[in-house]
């Protein structure tokens, strides 16, 4: 599915040479945002379910920050100069609402799929044991892995081979970069710039061009740049690309937010708060500056004494009542955990008759109906939330491209394993199989050896 005006036909526009004039010879260049290494991230979702038919309109999605220095800045107030397996399995069936297809059981950290206990005893069920943490539930969820026997050295010697000469050795640079993590692939960046005294990004810029250079691009970018990035271009110039600000900030850890949030202002010059509020406005606006915040709570134990109690609570927000009561749903959405959340949503289903997907298409539109409901999705199955972002970025005339590569690349590390899972499960063909009928050449090549045969 593709969006008004994005992604632009050529690609993304133009921006000023890569890297800044004056920092040619430093990397990373002084004063630089540094990520660190993520401790841990929302665990794959699971054991609920969303409505039967896909929403009209679907939105992208994007990854976790990987430690690792980053381009040049540029002026502030600029844009940054350049743009950003395992086998298949079909999880089995089970019930589901509306018939959409339940996902395989998966453990939140330190709690298991939400069930209301009867009577609720005390007001709140006894916890699971806690499970092992997020960070390491996910290390075995991606197509992509850190390379055994790395050598930074070694790689940039391929990449420079591949571009030396006349022509341009595609194939090798498609062996390195789809082999290797976002961390793996900084370091290559700055032994490149060490041995050779030229810049990797650019070499590869005038080597490349079309949907394979952007998406080289992106494998190169680190992934909470990548994130800031995103999140200036859909709001920088004429329009605003909704569906990426909804994508980004409402599907992020704490710990992610507050990193693209300080990158956005360190890289960009800019405060993302008043960038939103200048391009955005009413709930729409208040559920983004929520977002920006990054306190959702992150505790993993469900309290469903007050998963009931918000249940009802958002039930005579909407359905309860003439009109509806905005905020209430704006509060609970953006500031309880996900565990919590699925646990809400299965008690709102009882007291509503109806699940609470249906009851926001309802009582919302447009924008703000779109980020309430990728929330409640990622709470309830993130892989299914990403197989069906795919799904629309292929489906029909054209590609999405800018979506497609954005998913399939920061998506890689984390749960790519079961977001292809699920696309088999909800569309019946593999999502390689989707990818190599809508691409070609060069770029349908990296990204089958991202995703995996």
């Amino acid at each position: 599915m593709s969006y008004p005006g994005y992604p632009p036909s050529d690609g993304y526009p133009a921006f000023p040479g890569y890297p800044p004039t004056g920092q040619e010879s430093v990397y990373p260049p002084a004063g630089q945002y540094t990520y660190p290494a993520v401790p841990g991230g929302y665990p794959p979702a699971g054991g609920g379910t969303y409505p039967a038919a896909p929403p009209s309109a679907g939105f992208p999605g994007a990854g976790y920050p990987a430690p690792g220095g980053y381009p040049g800045a540029p002026q502030a107030g600029g844009m940054p100069p350049y743009p950003g397996g395992a086998g298949f399995g079909v999880p089995p069936a089970g019930p589901a609402f509306g018939g959409y297809p339940q996902p395989p059981a998966q453990n939140y950290a330190g709690g298991g799929p939400a069930q209301i206990p009867v009577g609720f005893p005390g007001g709140q069920a006894p916890s699971p044991m806690p499970g092992p943490p997020a960070a390491m539930v996910q290390g075995t969820q991606g197509t992509i892995r850190a390379a055994a026997d790395f050598d930074a050295g070694r790689d940039a010697e391929i990449l420079r081979k591949a571009m030396k000469g006349f022509g341009t050795d595609e194939q090798a640079i498609i062996d390195v970069v789809a082999n290797r993590s976002n961390d793996q692939r900084q370091k290559i960046k700055a032994a490149f710039k060490t041995m050779y005294g030229k810049d990797l990004i650019k070499d590869l810029k005038s080597e490349l061009s079309g949907n394979v250079e952007e998406l080289i691009l992106a494998l190169f970018m680190p992934s909470t740049y990548y994130d800031a990035w995103s999140l200036r271009h859909a709001m920088k110039g004429a329009g605003t690309q909704e569906s990426v600000l909804i994508e980004i900030l409402c599907t992020r850890t704490n710990q992610e937010i507050r990193e693209i949030v300080n990158c956005y202002k360190s890289e960009f010059g800019r405060d993302i708060e008043q960038d939103i509020r200048a391009d955005t406005s009413g709930h729409f606006e208040r559920l983004l500056i929520s977002m920006c915040q990054g306190n959702r709570d992150e505790n993993q134990t469900v309290d469903y004494q007050k998963a009931q109690e918000d249940a009802q609570r958002l039930y005579q927000a909407g359905e309860g009542r003439l009109g509806t009561d905005e905020s209430c749903f704006n509060m609970v959405l953006a500031s309880r955990s996900f565990p919590q959340l699925k646990a809400t949503v299965e008690a709102y289903s009882r007291i509503a008759n109806r699940d609470l997907l249906s009851s926001i298409d309802r009582e919302f539109s447009g924008n703000v109906e779109r980020g309430l409901k990728t929330i409640v999705q990622c709470a309830l199955n993130r892989p299914a939330f990403f197989a069906e972002r795919l799904y629309h970025s292929m489906k029909g005339a054209g590609t999405d491209d800018s979506t497609l590569i954005r998913i399939v690349v920061t998506r890689s590390e984390i749960d790519l394993v079961q977001i292809k899972q699920m696309f088999t499960q909800m569309y019946q063909k593999t999502l390689a199989t989707m990818i190599a009928s809508d691409t070609s050449g060069d770029y349908r090549r990296l990204l089958l050896a991202i995703v995996g045969q």
